[in-house]
Order: structure tokens, then C-alpha cells, then sequence
């Protein structure tokens, strides 16, 4: 008598499948949003570049905006848990100040920052984009604030610190969206070496 199969076995392939297909699919997401913005970015097209059937994007994702905000917080977590793998590596000293700016400068310089713009610009004129949006852009505030604070190997509690590293976000968010249209590398440069300096300085008076 043959052995009856093992549910188990089966159930486990199964799985890693479907979390497979999710990943591309959320994958495919950000570039199509970074391409050709939220207009062109319907599931269909997501489904394409990732290599499955519509039905199978829409098993996991019955929605655009499903697809498309589910996306965006995947690679952001992504994104936050690859800039903690580089804290043992940063230097210390002065150092350590103008090497977080410069992970900080690439978090908004890259396809995932194109594809949340687009997902903003998106959200001014759809109410029903704009309540999913808001609560995700909050949480994926809150979770760089506090990775920026871990590399920077600072307390927020201490006056002055957290607003002067939000400002560091901010500014760098700005830097990135003036680099959208034109490649402005160099000016950028120039001005995150100006402000690693006076961050560093800041950050040392407070401490």
C-alpha cells in the first residue's frame, strides 16, 4: 500500500509559489509606477511585466490600489531593512555623519522614490487613493525617522534632535524631487557635504 502524500510537503511548495508571485508582482509595481506613472500602471500591465495572468495579480491583489500601496510599503520596509544592515559598517567620528546623508541622499534618488511621487500626485485628485496613501506615507515617515536616528547613533529625546534630523529627511526629500527632472548631482552633492558638517556639529552640541 502506498503512503498516503504529505499535505504538508505540498501546502509548503505551494506557498513559497504564491509569495513568490506576490514579491514580483510588487516588484513589477514600483517599476511601472516609476515608468509610466499611475494612469499606465493598471494591473494588467503590472501582471505583464511580472510574468502572470491577470487573474492571478488579482488573486492577490483585487485592486490597483491594493497592488499599488501594497507595493510601495513592501519596498519601502525593504528599503529601511537594508539601511539598518549597513549600521556595523558606518564609520565613527565626523565621519559617520556624511556617510548616513549619503544613504539618506540615495533613499530619494531612486526608482522607489519616482514611484511614491507618482502614488502622491495620484492621491491629490482620487479621495479613495488619498485614504490609503495618507496612513502609509505616515508609517513609512515614522520608520525612517527612527532608522535615521539609529544610524546616526542618536536620542530623539534630547531638545532639538529630532527636528534637526527631520530636517535632514525633508531636505533630502526636496533634493531628490529637484532631481527628477535634470541631473543634479552635482549642486546636491555640495549641499549635503555643506550640511553633513553642520549636522554633525549640531548633533555634537546637543549631545
Amino acid at each position: 500500500m502506498s503512503a498516503a502524500p504529505d499535505t504538508g510537503a505540498i501546502r509548503q511548495p505551494q506557498q513559497d509559489r504564491s509569495r513568490a508571485t506576490r514579491r514580483r508582482l510588487l516588484e513589477a509595481a514600483i517599476e511601472c509606477l516609476a515608468e509610466h506613472g499611475w494612469s499606465g500602471s493598471t494591473v494588467s500591465v503590472v501582471a505583464e511585466r511580472a510574468g502572470v495572468s491577470r487573474g492571478a495579480a488579482q488573486h492577490h491583489f483585487p485592486t490597483r490600489e491594493d497592488l499599488v500601496t501594497a507595493a510601495v510599503e513592501f519596498v519601502s520596509e525593504e528599503r529601511t531593512a537594508r539601511l539598518r544592515e549597513h549600521l556595523a559598517e558606518l564609520p565613527t567620528g565626523p565621519g559617520r555623519v556624511q556617510a548616513v546623508i549619503d544613504l539618506i541622499d540615495r533613499m530619494y534618488t531612486g526608482p522607489l522614490f519616482r514611484a511614491a511621487l507618482q502614488l502622491w500626485l495620484a492621491a491629490t485628485s482620487d479621495e479613495q487613493l488619498r485614504a490609503r496613501v495618507l496612513p502609509l506615507e505616515a508609517h513609512v515617515g515614522r520608520e525612517t525617522h527612527r532608522v535615521a536616528l539609529e544610524l546616526l547613533g542618536v536620542d530623539e529625546s534630547v531638545p532639538g534632535v529630532r527636528e534637526v534630523v527631520q530636517g535632514t529627511l525633508d531636505m533630502a526629500r526636496g533634493l531628490g524631487l529637484a532631481n527628477l527632472l535634470t541631473d543634479d548631482s552635482k549642486r546636491r552633492k555640495r549641499i549635503l557635504q555643506q550640511w553633513a558638517r553642520i549636522l554633525d556639529a549640531t548633533l555634537s552640541g546637543a549631545g
